[in-house]
């Protein structure tokens, strides 16, 4: 299996070639074993695969480091639902990237499924990073009833410094109607609508396939973002951060950067650049996809440092207390309004991936009994 060649775009089917990538091609009618052993060969994948996994690992150090806080309640509280469900959120897309770089020669068939679960995945990220968004960064963000011990027992529940700065319950307005019974549903119908929308590019819209997938993940990047947008608008907006200019400038820093590299990677996703202007001499490594890879990671970084500024100020504020004047509170995480939602959404895409799986071995499976032969 070490000795298999690697193939020119002249050498393999159409469907598996790149723009610009001239050779480092994998004959897709490799088997499991032999995909799995070429993460350690020199592929035009091999880049791929790593740009993503080894991140997974750099992305959990950095998770776990929240429940070293002082203070901080067991990983098992409520209060870190949200925070778990982004953690799954971001393993599925790294996860999901980097083995449907490995695994898609194993023929024609299998490479549309992981790419269809690639998109899937993504979009359970963005799913994710709402539910974070909105029980951590939402104007009404409070820590409900989580049951901390010592010191910290005071220091929970309201994060309204000025009690203006949001609407009560009796006069909500249509931001505060939008955040509160349309947010979630909204960001998980655009997830499904963007899981849709990529799959058919691998059909149809071909010439223009990277610049329509890149553009329709800007729809929920928008609407996961709302919290944020609001809070940056309006910086008296109720939020811990938000009393401390330390703490706020710091959400806006990574919020920032967070969105400097998702541009960036958009950039590279598009153009094509470098391999663009060189063709053949970025072929295994440099080219455009991996430095896409890079870029998103470090895009995910920011953010989860921006979520844990947040999550900071909600855990360790001690000049934040609940008053008989303060608007309510969002209700606190649970089960359902979390992990419920993320195993709704993930059998939504299932389907969506298994309705589109029949269609590539409709199409492909012919095509794949004649590459058997070869």
């Amino acid at each position: 299996m070490w000795s298999l060649p690697l193939l020119r775009y002249t050498d393999v089917p159409p469907r598996v070639t790149e723009n610009f990538i001239l050779s480092g091609y994998r004959f897709p009618n490799y088997s499991l074993r032999q995909c799995l052993v070429s993460a350690f060969r020199p592929t035009n994948e091999t880049g791929n695969f790593w740009t993503h996994f080894l991140p997974i690992f750099v992305f959990t150090f950095h998770f776990l480091e929240v429940f070293t806080w002082e203070g901080a309640p067991e990983p098992s509280n409520p209060f870190f639902y949200p925070f778990w469900n982004y953690f799954l959120g971001v393993l599925y897309l790294l996860l999901g990237s980097s083995l449907a770089h490995l695994l898609n020669s194993m023929s024609l068939i299998i490479r549309e499924i992981c790419f269809f679960v690639d998109y899937g995945t993504i979009s359970a990220y963005t799913v994710g990073s709402s539910l974070a968004y909105f029980y951590y960064i939402h104007p009404q963000a409070g820590i409900p009833e989580i049951g901390f011990e010592g010191k910290n027992s005071t220091r929970r529940k309201s994060l309204n410094a000025d009690v203006e700065s949001w609407p009560s319950a009796s006069s909500p307005t249509q931001v505060q109607l939008f955040f509160e019974s349309l947010y979630i549903p909204s960001s998980c119908l655009i997830a499904i609508i963007c899981v849709i929308t990529c799959c058919n590019t691998r059909q149809c819209w071909r010439k223009y396939r990277y610049a329509v997938r890149t553009l329709v993940f800007l729809l929920p990047f928008f609407i996961s973002s709302a919290p944020v947008f609001y809070r940056l608008l309006s910086p008296s907006a109720s939020s811990p951060s938000s009393s401390s200019p330390h703490l706020f400038s710091t959400l806006a820093t990574f919020f920032y950067r967070h969105c400097f590299w998702l541009v960036v990677s958009a950039i590279f996703n598009i153009s094509k650049i470098p391999e663009r202007f060189s063709p053949g001499n970025f072929d295994i490594w440099g080219h455009s996809h991996q430095w896409f890879h890079c870029c998103t990671f470090l895009s995910i970084l920011d953010e989860l440092q921006m979520i844990k500024v947040e999550m900071w100020a909600l855990l360790l504020n001690p000049t934040l207390v609940l008053t008989s004047v303060t608007p309510p509170r969002l209700p606190g995480p649970t089960l359902w309004s979390t992990y419920g939602v993320m195993v709704l959404l993930q059998g939504c895409i299932a389907c969506i991936i298994a309705w589109f799986g029949w269609q590539a071995y409709q199409i492909y499976g012919p095509e794949q009994k004649k590459l058997k032969g070869q």
